[in-house]
C-alpha cells in the first residue's frame, strides 16, 4: 500500500483496513482547483494538514465545495520536495481519539503543492498567477508567531527584510517579502479583494499580518519600488486581515501510529527530518478536539466553511474567544503541567492527568482561579471548553504531547498566561487578587524549573527559552535547602515583560518567594509543596 492517486484507486484495499478514502473524484477535484484557484493556505506543515486540509476534505465529500486547496510553503522547501510531492499530495491523518481508538484518513484535498520561493522561476510564476485570479477568495496563514517578524531580539531589522525592504517585490527571500510580494502582484492585476486570514496561535494575529505587509508596502514606496496606491489597497475595504482563534493540539508525528500505518501495509511512512530541523511524515497525528473562530470579513466572498466545523464572527467575539483560550482555559493549564511535569520527571502530559495534585492544580488553575475572570465569548462556554480540556483532551493517552515540549519559550508566555488573569482580578470590583493561590505556586515552580535541578536533586536540561541565559543566571547561586529567596529572584517579580504584572505591585510576590523556599528546601520538596497545598 503506497500513498498515491492510482494505489487508492483499489478502495477496497485501503477500507479493509478502515481508512476513510475522499469521497469525490480527486483528478477532477485538481482540474478545476488550477483553473479557479479559490483558497490558498501557507504553511505546509502539521496543522494545516490537521485541520485545514481535512475540513476541505469534509467538505469536498459532502459536495459542499467541488474544489480544494494550493498550499505553499516558504519556510522548509524540502516538505513539498520530500513528503508532498512523492505522494501526490497526498496525506495520511490519524485522529487519536480519547477512547483509545485512531481514525484514518486519507486527506486529498491538496490540488497543489509549491515552494514559497522566489529563485524557483516556475513556482514562483505560478503563485503570481494564482494571486492574480479572479476567483481567488482567501489566503490562510499558519507560520508560527516568528514568521510575521521582522526584526531580531533587539530590534534590527533582519538582514533578509532590510534586503528585501531595499530590493522590492521582484525576487524576495524574507517570509513576508514574499507575501507581500504575492499581494502586489493582486494589486498590479487590477486591485482584486481577498481576504488574508492568519490562523496561527497568538493573539490578533491577523493585526501582525497587516503589520509586516504594510512595512514592506511603506519601504517599497519609500525606496521607489512600487506606487503610493498599493499601500491604499492593503488598507481599503478591498482587503481584509482578518483575527482568528485556532485550537487544535497536533504533536509532531509519532513513532506508535507509524507503526500502526506500517503494520497495516503502508509503506514508505518513516518521518523525515530536513536540513531546517524540521520533523515531519506521511502521516500526521492529531487530537480530535478543534476549534477556529475567525472574523467574518471576506471581501470577495466565501465558501460556507462554517458546514465544515469553522464558526464565523465578528472580531470582539474573536478576541474574547482567544482570551478564552490562552488566559484562562488551556493555556495556563498546559503551563502549570509542563513547569510541574519537568520538576516530576514526567514524560507525558496525559501521565500527569493520573496523578491526583497535578490533577488538583490543572482544576484551580482553571475553575477556581481563572473561570471567575474569564469573559464568556457567547459563541463558546467557558466551562464546557475547560471540561472538554481536562476531561478530553489532556487525558488522551494515545497524545504525544509532552511537557518538555510546552515548557519552550514559558518566559514569553506567562504574560499572557497568567499575567491578565492577575490584571483582572486587580481591576475587580469583586475578585481579591490577595485570594490566589494555584496561580501563584506556578509562577514559583517556574523559578524552581529554572535551577534545572529535579525533584529527586538530579539535574535536567530546561526547554528551549530567549531568556534562559539570563534567568537561569538568577537562579545559579541557589542550593536545595537554601531557606532565602536571592535578591535576583526578587527583583525578577517585578518584570511586567515576563509576568504581565509588577509581583510587588500585585501584592503576590512575598506568596510566590514564599513557594519558592517552599519548593527549593530539598529533595522531595516539589511533591511535599503540592500535598500540602493541593491535597
Amino acid at each position: 500500500m503506497k500513498l498515491s492517486l492510482q494505489e487508492i484507486k483499489d478502495r477496497k484495499l485501503w477500507e479493509e483496513k478502515n481508512y476513510l478514502l475522499p469521497q469525490y473524484h480527486v483528478e477532477q477535484m485538481v482540474r478545476e482547483t488550477k483553473k479557479r484557484p479559490f483558497w490558498i493556505h501557507f504553511g505546509a506543515g502539521n496543522l494545516f494538514r490537521a485541520f485545514h486540509a481535512n475540513v476541505a476534505q469534509r467538505l469536498l465529500n459532502d459536495g459542499v465545495l467541488d474544489r480544494g486547496l494550493i498550499v505553499a510553503e516558504g519556510f522548509d522547501y524540502e516538505i513539498i520536495r520530500k513528503i508532498y510531492a512523492p505522494r501526490d499530495n497526498l496525506g495520511i491523518l490519524a485522529t487519536l481519539r480519547a477512547d483509545g481508538t485512531v481514525e484514518k484518513t486519507v486527506v486529498a484535498s491538496v490540488a497543489e503543492a509549491l515552494p514559497l520561493d522566489s529563485s524557483d522561476e516556475a513556482a514562483d510564476r505560478r503563485l503570481k498567477e494564482i494571486f492574480a485570479a479572479d476567483s481567488l477568495q482567501m489566503a490562510t496563514f499558519t507560520i508560527t508567531e516568528k514568521g510575521y517578524s521582522l526584526t531580531d531580539g533587539s530590534g534590527r531589522l533582519l538582514p533578509d527584510v532590510a534586503a528585501d525592504f531595499a530590493n522590492g517585490a521582484d525576487r524576495p527571500v524574507s517570509y513576508m517579502g514574499k507575501v507581500s510580494a504575492l499581494l502586489y502582484a493582486r494589486y498590479r492585476a487590477g486591485r482584486k479583494p481577498i481576504a488574508m486570514v492568519s490562523t496561527d496561535n497568538c493573539s490578533h494575529n491577523g493585526d501582525k499580518l497587516y503589520a509586516a505587509v504594510s512595512a514592506f508596502a511603506k519601504a517599497w514606496i519609500a525606496n521607489g519600488r512600487a506606487e503610493r496606491s498599493f499601500l491604499e489597497y492593503l488598507d481599503s475595504d478591498r482587503l481584509s486581515f482578518t483575527w482568528s482563534m485556532i485550537d487544535k493540539i497536533t504533536p509532531r508525528p509519532d513513532r506508535s501510529v507509524e507503526a500502526i500505518l506500517k503494520e497495516d501495509g503502508v509503506e514508505e511512512t518513516e518521518p523525515v527530518i530536513t536540513a531546517k530541523n524540521t520533523y515531519i511524515a506521511p502521516f500526521v497525528n492529531a487530537e480530535e478536539t478543534e476549534y477556529l473562530v475567525i472574523e467574518d470579513d471576506f471581501p470577495g466572498g466565501r465558501p460556507q466553511l462554517e458546514r465544515g466545523g469553522l464558526i464565523f464572527t465578528d472580531r470582539a467575539t474573536v478576541d474574547r474567544a482567544e482570551r478564552m483560550k490562552v488566559c484562562t482555559c488551556l493555556n495556563p493549564l498546559h503551563t502549570s503541567l509542563a513547569v510541574f511535569g519537568c520538576l516530576l520527571g514526567y514524560q507525558k502530559i496525559s501521565e500527569e492527568m493520573k496523578d491526583e495534585q497535578l490533577v488538583k492544580l490543572a482544576e484551580a488553575v482553571g475553575y477556581t482561579e481563572g473561570l471567575p475572570a474569564v469573559e464568556d465569548p457567547g459563541i463558546l462556554d467557558p466551562k464546557e471548553f475547560l471540561d472538554t480540556v481536562l476531561r478530553t483532551r489532556v487525558t488522551n493517552p494515545f497524545l504525544p504531547d509532552t511537557p518538555q515540549r510546552i515548557a519552550t519559550d514559558t518566559s514569553q508566555k506567562l504574560a499572557i498566561r497568567f499575567g491578565e488573569t492577575i490584571r483582572a482580578y486587580q481591576e475587580s470590583g469583586t475578585l481579591d487578587v490577595r485570594k490566589l493561590k494555584a496561580i501563584p505556586l506556578v509562577l514559583a515552580g517556574w523559578l524552581r524549573y529554572l535551577t534545572g535541578i529535579d525533584d529527586r536533586g538530579e539535574p535536567f536540561a530546561p526547554s528551549p527559552d530567549p531568556l534562559l541565559e539570563e534567568l537561569q543566571a538568577c537562579v545559579r547561586e541557589i542550593r536545595l535547602g537554601d531557606a532565602k529567596t536571592p535578591d535576583a529572584v526578587r527583583q525578577l517579580l517585578r518584570r511586567k515583560d515576563i509576568f504581565g504584572v509588577d509581583l510587588y505591585e500585585a501584592g503576590l510576590a512575598d506568596k510566590v518567594c514564599g513557594y519558592f523556599e517552599e519548593l527549593t528546601a530539598g529533595r522531595g520538596a516539589v511533591r511535599a509543596v503540592l500535598k500540602k497545598y493541593l491535597g
